[in-house]
């Protein structure tokens, strides 16, 4: 069994833990359009709402984003606070209930290696899978394993706007094609038997109405 777990629509490693996340200022490196700079002043950011299984929301197929404007980079910075603090690895704007076509990603263990894919296109490299066992901040308490082609290409834009072409491989390449799926509106429970998911939908709905009576 692979040691990580998508959690929350997030990959999230079972020994990893995360404290309260550092205000994220986007820098622009020489080799790499997928770094922020966290040494910037600190700012208020707010904490988004994650939607939850089965919100309809989240079937929501993602817009294309028209243009990489400040608009785009606040909710990049609000991905990666909401992101941190839930505490995870990956989110997708569909989880916001921003319907365009935004991931934040970050593997690290220290949050060092913030990672942003604006409009991804995804191109298996491979025909070897991975299995993972994956859950999701959208569907909370549940895991599965899925199978997903652990090399893939991914062409996308950065917080700039500037194109980038990289290879992932493992634990990236599970998380991007994880988080491209709520783009396009599907989940982690579509790769189950109708059986599991209808009784995750249950027992979330449950769990919905129990909260909403207080």
């Amino acid at each position: 069994m692979n040691p990580f777990i998508i959690e929350a629509s997030i990959l999230v490693r079972d020994d990893m833990l995360f404290g309260p996340v550092d205000f994220l200022a986007a820098c622009h490196l020489s080799s790499t359009h997928w770094i922020y700079s966290t040494n910037a002043v600190k700012t208020a950011m707010p904490i988004l709402t994650i939607l939850e299984f089965p919100d309809t929301r989240l079937r929501t197929i993602a817009k294309p984003v028209a243009a990489v404007d400040e608009r785009i980079r606040q909710l990049v910075d609000d991905m990666f606070e909401t992101m941190y603090a839930a505490p995870g690895i990956g989110l997708a704007a569909t989880q916001v209930n921003v319907h365009e076509r935004v991931i934040v990603i970050d593997v690290s263990d220290d949050k060092s290696e913030p990672l942003v894919f604006i409009n991804p296109e995804l191109e298996p490299l491979t025909d070897e899978l991975e299995e993972m066992q994956e859950g999701c901040l959208s569907v909370p308490g549940f895991y599965e394993n899925v199978v997903r082609p652990e090399r893939v290409r991914v062409k996308a834009l950065d917080r700039n706007g500037e194109p980038f072409d990289r290879v992932l491989e493992g634990l990236l390449a599970v998380c991007i094609q994880h988080e491209c799926d709520h783009l396009n509106g599907k989940l982690f429970v579509d790769y189950l038997s109708n059986l599991k998911r209808d009784r995750i939908r249950k027992k979330l709905e449950k769990i919905h109405r129990a909260q909403a009576n207080g």
